[in-house]
């Protein structure tokens, strides 16, 4: 399979499943509330992120790369408001 199709269907993929994160990170920014959040869960999934944007970087994919790069920021932006309004 030719690699452009496959690496669009990668930044699909990375798309949807980054942006279903945006409407809880504009939830808890909006209300300052994440006390129904919980933290251990948002830090194993930073950790995985983190994991999965690395390996992205090591084989090169622009779609996993790019995808777990904004996730990470999106999580991180949970993780903080959590930790802030709690």
């Amino acid at each position: 399979m030719a690699a452009l199709p496959v690496e669009a269907v990668g930044l699909l993929a990375g798309c949807c499943t980054t942006l279903a994160f945006v409407p809880q990170v504009v939830k808890a920014w909006r209300t300052r509330r994440t006390q129904d959040l919980s933290l251990g869960m948002y830090l194993v999934l930073a950790a995985g992120v983190a994991l999965w944007l690395a390996y992205g970087l090591l084989i090169g994919s622009v779609s996993v790369t790019a995808a777990n790069a904004v996730t990470l920021v999106l999580v991180l932006a949970v993780i903080a408001l959590k930790l802030r309004h709690g």
